[in-house]
């Protein structure tokens, strides 16, 4: 649920650091991904319990693993574990509005008050000002829900995640949580990442549809791509298999690492709970900018950008980032953050050459490391 910034979290099993059992080593790559091993296991060297990196280009599909998905039982990381992938969540969700655009279901420029009349008000929210395009790319100016305190007690701590860990939290218990402060600026008016934007987003899919954001993904995108491993979770606690553990020191430098597995993922709702592995991530990724998902109009207004704040040289359409990375080559994609789940998934802009990988701890390692020895 981030760009950059994670969730962090639960259970009451604690384990140490010190536990994690050696790297296994990825396997023979060929010369153009050798890089790209190197990074899966220096993000390993570096602290991180286990990486699994998949990559697909014009050669076919190639994977990586290294470190353990099991501190206790030393189990390795496998190329095919399903994990949480968080805010690339976002992009599923901005697809599925954008193919609703071109059935003439909706358009962009409507406003969030016309779809949710009387959701977005309070502490100067106002959603007769906002867009939807202003949600899927970030300026609308509402607050994120993640940001306010309570709800950063409740799940951004041991002993709060600890008790809330199996909470069922509603889409509008979430926006809620973000009304109860101001607007960060006037929509369209500046950039601020707010998962309380893809909530609303969901929300609106649901009221364009009749059903929910989960079921238009799964029949409009993982059914049609066959994404074997991929799922919209809602409520259930458990990652499908085969899958590892998910490990964090809840960000306390040199703390103790916690199993944080097990999660009721409505706490991020349409904004990052969905699961998959890298090698779904790659083909949706692939699969989108080689438009296979949407008409070139929308592909394009997916792909126009705003300015940020995160990084140099990335810029951000509609649940999609355009990073520019060293090397001066441009990628596609998003990354995301949740308890324990450090994921990326990068792409050329024909979707011939795509990659995603996850770390399955949340202290250690940059995912975007990975990217860079990847493409450049």
């Amino acid at each position: 649920m981030r760009a950059r910034t994670a969730l962090v979290g639960t259970t009451a099993l604690l384990l140490s650091a010190a536990l994690a059992a050696p790297a296994v080593a990825a396997g023979p790559a060929p010369a153009r991904h050798e890089h790209t091993r190197e990074a899966v296991e220096a993000a390993v060297a570096a602290g991180v319990p286990g990486a699994t990196a998949t990559v697909r280009d014009t050669h076919g599909s190639w994977s990586a693993a290294a470190g353990v998905g099991d501190t206790r039982t030393g189990k390795p990381r496998s190329a095919a574990d399903r994990y949480r992938v968080a805010s690339i969540t976002k992009t599923f969700v901005a697809t599925v509005l954008l193919q609703l655009e071109a059935e003439g279901r909706l358009s962009l420029d409507d406003s969030v008050e016309r779809w949710l009349p009387g959701v977005v008000r309070g502490h100067g929210h106002d959603g007769r000002g906002i867009t939807l395009r202003q949600l899927l790319n970030h300026t609308s100016g509402v607050h994120d829900y993640l940001a306010d305190p309570d709800f950063r007690r409740a799940y951004f701590t041991p002993e709060g995640f600890l008790r809330h860990r199996y909470d069922t939290l509603t889409p509008q218990e979430l926006v809620d949580f973000a009304l109860r402060h101001e607007p960060d600026f006037a929509p369209g008016t500046s950039w601020r990442y707010s998962n309380t934007n893809y909530v609303l987003a969901g929300m609106v899919i649901e009221k364009a549809t009749g059903r929910s954001y989960a079921t238009e993904i799964s029949r409009r995108i993982i059914g049609p791509l066959r994404l074997e491993a991929t799922s919209v979770p809602g409520t259930r606690v458990t990652l499908p298999r085969p899958s590892g553990r998910a490990y964090s020191t809840f960000k306390v430098p040199g703390g103790r690492v916690y199993d944080v597995t097990a999660l009721n993922p409505s706490l991020a709702s349409s904004s990052g709970e969905m699961i998959s592995n890298s090698a779904d991530l790659s083909r949706f990724y692939g699969a989108l900018l080689g438009g296979r998902l949407l008409p070139a109009r929308q592909l394009k207004e997916m792909k126009t950008t705003v300015a940020t704040g995160i990084a140099p040289g990335v810029r951000y359409g509609l649940g999609l980032m355009d990073t520019r990375l060293s090397c001066g080559v441009h990628v596609w994609g998003h990354n995301g953050g949740i308890h324990g789940s450090a994921s990326d998934a990068a792409t050329t802009a024909d979707g011939r050459h795509s990659l995603a990988v996850n770390f399955n701890g949340d202290w250690a390692g940059d995912t975007q490391e990975v990217v860079e020895a990847e493409f450049c």
